[in-house]
């Protein structure tokens, strides 16, 4: 066989493997890398149910923690990845895992972007403001509501306390990662008259940026302007750095050589 055409052969190989892989990171683990303009971002969604300690049920959309977890660490730790989009669209779930994977995305040093489109519920709200930066699509819901607790309680004045510094974990996380104050989200928290049988807040996409939570009001082509700016923006710091720190060596060099 001439060298050229199995040469060929394999680079069409590999490229087939490739787009599988890709395919199927999208159908198992909702992520997808776009490469534009020499940079690299890697888009994560949320959607249905955030699963965390409880296997949910089959029929269930879920987002499984320990599939997110380690990808943002995968993300943070690859160099050719410029930047995170997070997409979300979900009803909320397990706190612990939702606060989880908030935590762990302020916590990036990459610049990050989320977009909530059709929903950012329950714990969605924390993952939402997570970022360095948010939008919420114009038709786009946020459900803001007290804790929940599936299965047995016991109604002793210690089950409302633990309730009460659960609750307080959100509420401090969303006020720091966004411009809303914990005594107005709790306010939202706890309404009454707006949501039938329960209490909380439903807040639209504009009512979203006005109560101070969410940035902007926007959909897809302003998530991805906003963290190409991101993007440009920490790379001309590290620029600036290498540079400056560039320089300080050679000032050194030089003074060791006149010494």
């Amino acid at each position: 066989m001439d060298s050229k055409i199995y040469f060929a052969s394999r680079i069409d190989g590999k490229e087939k493997e490739n787009e599988k892989e890709k395919t199927d990171n999208i159908k198992e683990m909702g992520t997808v890398e776009i490469k534009k303009r020499g940079r690299n971002i890697h888009c994560l969604t949320v959607i249905g149910q955030i699963e965390g300690h409880l296997v949910l049920p089959p029929q269930n959309k879920t987002t499984k923690y320990e599939h997110v977890i380690p990808q943002l660490i995968a993300i943070e730790e690859e160099k050719n990845i410029d930047g995170l989009l997070l997409i979300l669209n979900t009803v909320g779930g397990d706190v612990e895992a939702g606060l989880a994977i908030a935590e762990m995305i302020a916590s990036m040093s990459k610049p990050t972007v989320s977009l909530i489109l059709g929903g950012g519920h329950s714990i969605g709200v924390p993952m939402a403001v997570s970022t360095n930066y948010s939008f919420i699509a114009p038709s786009a819901t946020m459900t803001i509501h007290p804790l929940r607790l599936n299965g047995m309680v016991i109604g002793v004045p210690q089950t409302y306390e633990y309730f009460d510094r659960m609750q307080e974990r959100v509420v401090d996380f969303v006020s720091k990662n966004s411009n809303i104050s914990k005594e107005n989200f709790r306010k939202l928290m706890l309404k009454t008259g707006e949501i039938a049988n329960d209490v909380g807040t439903v807040l639209f996409g504009q009512e979203a940026v006005d109560h101070g939570i969410i940035n902007e009001v926007g959909g897809l082509a302003n998530a991805l302007e906003k963290l190409n700016e991101l993007i440009e923006k920490q790379q001309n710091s590290e620029k600036t750095q290498k540079d400056t720190s560039t320089n300080h060596d050679n000032q050194n060099q030089e003074r060791s050589f006149k010494q």
